[in-house]
């Protein structure tokens, strides 16, 4: 008879060979997550110091912070009565470093379980002895030490740079860390749900954007949140207010969401056939139009849902950082963010800011567009295109065209969405056509990023991820190079320095042409090495 302790050790059969395994896989990626999570603690630690000065600044521009809008985008702005600086770093930024967490949590959990079944890895590992809940243990086993490698490079950034005291740093890591565990169990169901890793990935991504609206809601109601706010897993932690309120408690909500969830998508596990999944896939059609035949065609089809998700939102992120214009127009804010939005209209400024700041996503847009052509080489879907009548530079022309195209219109609906945001509370509505058109003046930036990319997805595809840190080189010091007194050589290495900060000053058509050059050079040398190298090689 078998015992119950003898069946565990069966279905988890292989676990630390496993978890062995995934380790090694993402010791880059973890790395990567680890020391990006850190610099981000680091450069909020040191800029807010730098932009108010004494706590007094920071105390007589708290009031915007605290407004309805700000609350919809930072939390529910505990203890910004009259602020210190470790309150306003951890109960100021900390959603963003709990959407951070999410994010890599879901990808985590997605790409070793149904990505692995879609690309027929676990089939082989299977083969072996592994028992059935080994993988999706040792994949939700490598999350948690991802949050808690994370946890801490926040915990020691914040404690050494920042001085702050520990025991509220200590409560700002741990809810971070628990937030990204609590979507790992969102993400356990949804890769149960779905056939394919992208999709099991979107689901869990709509779970976390309701979680900000629902969020969102709540903080809007009132200072500290209401009611509707308990009901966001993105809430609790930040309803620990460290250095304010300093309650341990919430967290007890993430665990328990973290625990539930997990033991959910086990027991969904064992409801289905091993690459199968609970929401079906229908068959597609007998036939397709001719356009799917086209190069053209199908990279639309094949991008398209990238797209539109990265355009829905980046509209929602532009209509609301529209809507923060209200709060500016009687602000009293420090004469730092006048150097910081070049200009001394703080409105105009602010927004010119913000055309600077949304391609950055823009960019970021191009970067998965090109590792989404790097997905399809190693997974040998590639392989199967190629075999049809269609050259490589021509397929490849193809989809870089279609990213190009999206990512200029992706630029201008966001411009117009920022505009509009402002429009409705400014009462200007001529701010839609500049704004839209301030936007789309750095689209040759994003495709110099793009041109990038393509050129190491062509020559070097296995360093596309390197693609990422000159889109984050662009973010911080287009952020805060000013501030920094950073040398303008050193600012010029971004793309996005270049371009005139429209609407507050006249559009250059040098810069413009200079970075579109640029861009068809790699783009161009990045077609070239790809028709030299072996498909799946690099």
């Amino acid at each position: 008879m078998t015992t119950v302790r003898e069946t565990r050790e069966t279905e988890l059969a292989g676990l630390p060979v496993l978890l062995g395994l995934m380790v090694r896989r993402d010791r880059f990626t973890i790395t990567a997550w680890t020391i990006g999570m850190g610099i981000f603690a680091l450069y909020v630690v040191a800029a807010i110091p730098m932009a108010y000065g004494e706590n007094g600044a920071l105390g007589e521009s708290a009031g915007l912070f605290a407004d309805p809008m700000s609350r919809l985008l930072i939390g529910p702005a505990y203890g910004f009565d009259d602020p210190t600086f470790a309150q306003f770093v951890t109960n100021g930024y900390g959603l963003y470093f709990l959407l951070l967490a999410a994010l890599m949590s879901i990808l985590s959990v997605s790409r070793h379980t149904r990505a692995d079944e879609q690309t027929t890895r676990a089939e082989l590992l299977r083969a072996n002895v592994v028992g059935r809940h080994a993988t999706l243990t040792a994949a939700m086993l490598l999350t948690v030490i991802a949050n808690v490698a994370i946890s801490l490079a926040i915990l020691l950034i914040t404690l050494l740079v920042g001085g702050y005291a520990f025991n509220g740093l200590a409560l700002f890591a741990v809810g971070i860390g628990l937030t990204g565990v609590a979507f790992a169990g969102v993400t356990a169901i949804t890769v149960q749900l779905s056939e394919y890793s992208r999709g099991a990935s979107g689901l869990a991504g709509m779970v976390l954007g309701a979680a900000f609206v629902i969020r969102g809601g709540g903080d809007l109601a009132a200072v500290g949140g209401s009611t509707l706010s308990w009901f966001a897993p993105l809430a609790w932690a930040q309803q620990t207010a460290p250095f304010v309120l300093d309650r341990w408690w919430p967290l007890l909500l993430p665990l328990a969401f973290a625990i539930v969830t997990t033991m959910c998508g086990f027991w969904l596990s064992t409801k289905r056939d091993f690459g199968a999944s609970h929401f079906q896939v229908k068959p597609g059609a007998a036939s397709a139009p001719a356009r799917w035949g086209t190069a053209l065609g199908w990279a639309w089809r094949q991008q398209r849902a990238l797209i539109f998700t990265w355009t829905a939102a980046l509209v929602v992120g532009g209509l609301a950082f529209g809507a923060f214009s209200e709060a500016l127009q009687d602000a009293e804010l420090p004469e730092i963010f006048a150097d910081l939005f070049t200009s001394d209209d703080l409105l105009m400024g602010y927004l010119a800011y913000m055309a600077k700041f949304m391609p950055y996503f823009v960019a970021a847009f191009t970067v998965m567009a090109v590792q989404t052509l790097r997905s399809e080489e190693t997974t040998t879907r590639l392989e199967s295109i190629l075999a049809m009548p269609i050259t490589r530079h021509h397929w490849l022309f193809a989809q870089l065209a279609v990213t190009a195209v999206a990512a200029t219109a992706i630029s201008l609906v966001v411009g117009w969405a920022t505009g509009v945001g402002a429009a409705v509370v400014v009462d200007d509505w001529s701010l839609v056509p500049d704004i839209g058109w301030a936007t789309l003046n750095y689209v040759p930036a994003v495709l110099v990023v793009l041109g990038l990319t393509t050129f190491l997805f062509g020559v070097m595809p296995r360093l596309i991820p390197l693609a990422w840190l000159l889109v984050g080189y662009a973010v911080f010091l287009g952020s805060f190079g000013d501030l920094l007194d950073v040398p303008s050589w050193v600012l010029g290495i971004s793309p996005f320095a270049h371009p005139a900060e429209m609407p507050v000053e006249r559009f250059e058509v040098m810069p413009c042409l200079i970075l579109s050059l640029i861009a068809v050079v790699g783009i161009v040398c990045g077609v070239f090495g790809f028709r030299r190298r072996d498909v799946s090689g690099g």
